[in-house]
């Protein structure tokens, strides 16, 4: 399941300082979605922004709005 392979992610990042540090450059959720795929995670950018307002461990997953964005 999808949601079994986020929160594995998460509780994987909060204690991984320089997967920590690319998840927080990373430009958006589907960029997200490719780097916890390169470790074996497998889930999409928009099952990541869905998650959007929930905690796993230590790691809370918000939504990060842009400026000038369009709805």
């Amino acid at each position: 399941m999808a949601l079994d392979q986020l929160k594995g992610f998460l509780l994987r990042l909060q204690d991984d300082e320089a997967l920590k540090q690319s998840v927080l450059a990373a430009s958006t959720a589907d960029d997200v979605a490719k780097i916890a795929g390169g470790l074996g995670y497998s889930f999409s950018g928009d099952e990541l922004l869905r998650f959007s307002g929930n905690k796993v461990g230590r790691v809370t997953v918000s939504k990060q709005e842009t400026p000038g964005e369009y709805n």
